[in-house]
């Protein structure tokens, strides 16, 4: 059965792959925000949203208008805006809400390149990326499959992820032939009807909560925007980045045990009791 796979890895680019890449998230949420306030002005006017084609003939003028528009990889600047006409076409059905203009001050700022004649592979312990080359990057497991794109992020702690999306092969779990019910609540994570010993609680935030305390404190003592404001405010989203990663790998190792030995499953009602 063909699927699509998410690998995410942590890379490692350079001082000069590192300017590039902020260069690169810069001029897509420019397009981004260029064709947004078009969209909504024809939309206000004629209760109608643009095209992409429309859009994207629009955007090879704007690059001879400006060039440095062209430093950046192309590709990542028109899946910009093919998000952006997704996501309108997503509100015209009344899936989401209208598109809001995309902010520098996004705690997490990212790209889309797609896959195109080999921009983008894995090369021993490096990856090439179109326009950054080859980037180390922490080589944690293999990609199998065809590569369909990749999402370079940059997280508030100042680390660099890639996420690869590739179509891949995979063989269906083996049936169990079991059901369970799942009851989650607050002083147990979870409780499975069939038995199981209930999943605990680790309670990342509160392990952590006096470390985060403190932090926050001497940021809130920093002059905001200085050199030093900066530096803690690295250290407080580097706590934050540690909670939120031992929580998902907590709830991706439980929900994958649950899913291997169940075929189906079901959720209780929610008992908090003597919690």
């Amino acid at each position: 059965m063909l699927v699509n796979k998410a690998y995410k890895f942590r890379i490692y680019p350079n001082k000069e792959q590192k300017t590039l890449i902020a260069k690169t998230i810069g001029c897509s949420r420019f397009v981004f925000n260029h064709f947004l306030a078009q969209w909504n002005d024809i939309y206000k006017e004629t209760g109608r949203g643009l095209t992409y084609n429309a859009c994207s003939s629009q955007l090879t003028q704007l690059k001879k208008e400006l060039v440095w528009l062209k430093e950046v990889d192309s590709i990542a600047i028109q899946s910009s805006l093919k998000n952006l006409a997704n996501s309108y076409s997503r509100f015209f059905k009344k899936q989401n809400k209208a598109p809001r203009f995309k902010s520098k001050k996004n705690k997490v700022q990212s790209y889309t390149t797609k896959y195109t004649n080999g921009n983008i592979a894995i090369v021993g312990n490096r990856m090439k990326l179109p326009k950054l080359g080859l980037v180390r990057f922490a080589k944690s497991r293999e990609v199998e499959g065809r590569i369909l794109n990749a999402t370079i992020r940059r997280n508030p702690s100042g680390k660099y992820f890639v996420s690869i999306l590739a179509e891949t092969e995979i063989q269906p779990l083996e049936k169990t032939g079991s059901s369970v019910g799942v009851d989650v609540g607050l002083k147990d994570f979870a409780i499975l009807s069939d038995g199981t010993p209930p999943y605990e609680n680790p309670k990342w935030f509160r392990t952590l909560e006096k470390k985060l305390a403190e932090a926050q404190h001497i940021l809130s003592r920093r002059t905001k925007g200085g050199s030093n404001w900066n530096k803690q405010r690295i250290k407080v989203a580097r706590i934050h980045e540690r909670i939120t990663n031992a929580r998902t790998d907590y709830l991706q190792k439980i929900s994958t045990e649950i899913i291997k030995n169940h075929d189906v499953i079901g959720i209780e009602d929610l008992q908090v009791s003597n919690c």
